[in-house]
């Protein structure tokens, strides 16, 4: 009887113990696990952080409905930093201290994260699929941080050296804001010419409000500048091509990154924005409508949204999947480590995006291919793939 005893007290302890242990998982609790997300859903990079927000709510919601992860249903909660850093550093304090989440996923913007991990890394919160694609985002510690696709470098590298090579460019140039962000795009342009053989010859910087771009435009055109690299705001890269247009720089190949690649962009009326490049590790949702995959998502989205996705939206969705994907390979003893770990043997062909994703204990990069499009009557148009 008292071996029984024994036994059934350490059973008891050892079972009070797990509880406790899950107990202290912030953001965890046998009922729901909580996703922030400090986005710009009202500032210059509006157009890429709203339709992501959109696009991950429709997959968390789909996942609820079916009764959640082990059991658990996922509440994500995003704050709106309109592209400030004051209202990113009071979104992080607020999801981090009185939302208390378990980790982020689709926090915009390459200062905003940097700034967040300060406050992410003490307590090892993980950082999933980032809307930055600097390199920055897996720096160390990289041990919490998880980037879905190539970098703003690689991306300014491999568009710069495809269209050298293809017309024949000289002259290499960038036109950025002062950020991490813009000082990535500004090297990786750099590194593509060097690759081509070619010449970088100047450099523009921006403020995330300015509109007026004619002197910029004059000082490249005076450079000789016949490839020009885009690292700013939404509005801001259409207003470059269009004034560029206006100005006769017909010569000019304005190439962006992933930031620029937006259904928007290449549906702005009257064309201004056709034969606009973009570099990106992922393909346009639009071309590939007719493939199953994209075919699905449209038709979900605007059933639950009453519109058509754009291709941010669709990245919102697969990020979504793919933290679902890591949580139900953590298992129901959801710890940071056992979702970190789960992360790390992801090994998946995404048929909605057009890449293939992996990751493992030191590859925390998702996708590594960058693709090369152009706008062309309205749509993008896959050209070059690396």
């Amino acid at each position: 009887m008292k071996k029984l005893l024994k036994r059934l007290t350490v059973a008891t302890a050892l079972t009070a113990a797990a509880t406790l242990a899950q107990a202290e998982v912030q953001g965890v609790t046998d009922t729901e696990i909580r996703i922030g997300s400090v986005n710009d859903l009202s500032g210059i990079f509006a157009a890429v952080g709203a339709p992501a927000t959109k696009g991950a709510n429709l997959y968390f919601d789909k996942v609820n409905a079916a009764g959640g992860v082990h059991g658990r249903k996922i509440t994500f909660i995003t704050e709106d930093h309109s592209y400030q850093m004051p209202k990113a550093m009071q979104g992080f304090n607020k999801l981090l201290n009185r939302d208390k989440v378990f980790m982020f996923m689709q926090n915009l913007g390459t200062p905003m994260n940097i700034a967040g991990f300060k406050l992410m890394d003490p307590k090892g919160i993980p950082n999933v699929a980032p809307l930055s694609a600097a390199r920055q985002m897996l720096q160390e510690p990289m041990h919490n941080k998880f980037t879905s696709f190539a970098s703003y470098y690689d991306m300014a590298r491999v568009g710069t050296k495809y269209l050298a090579n293809e017309f024949g460019g000289k002259e290499a140039c960038t036109m950025y804001l002062p950020t991490d962000f813009g000082k990535e795009v500004l090297e990786g342009t750099k590194a593509g010419a060097e690759e081509a053989g070619i010449t970088f010859a100047a450099e523009t910087t921006h403020k995330p409000d300015e509109s007026d771009f004619v002197g910029s435009l004059s000082k490249l055109k005076d450079a000789g500048c016949d490839i020009v690299s885009l690292a700013v705001g939404v509005r801001q890269a259409i207003t470059i091509v269009g004034t560029a247009k206006k100005m006769g720089l017909n010569d000019m190949k304005f190439l962006g990154t992933s930031a620029s690649f937006l259904t928007v962009v290449a549906k702005v009326p009257g064309g201004v924005t056709e034969g606009f490049y973009a570099a990106a590790s992922w393909q346009d949702l639009w071309a590939r409508a007719d493939e199953p995959a994209p075919k699905a998502f449209i038709a979900e989205y605007k059933a639950a949204y009453g519109e058509d996705p754009v291709g941010f939206s669709m990245l919102g969705y697969a990020a979504a999947s793919m933290v679902v994907k890591a949580l139900e390979a953590a298992g129901p003893d959801l710890t940071q480590e056992s979702f970190i770990k789960a992360m790390e043997t992801l090994d998946y062909t995404d048929d909605l995006v057009g890449n293939h994703i992996d990751y493992g204990p030191n590859d925390h990069q998702g996708a590594d291919k960058v693709y090369v499009q152009v706008v062309e009557n309205g749509n993008w148009k896959k050209l070059y793939e690396e």
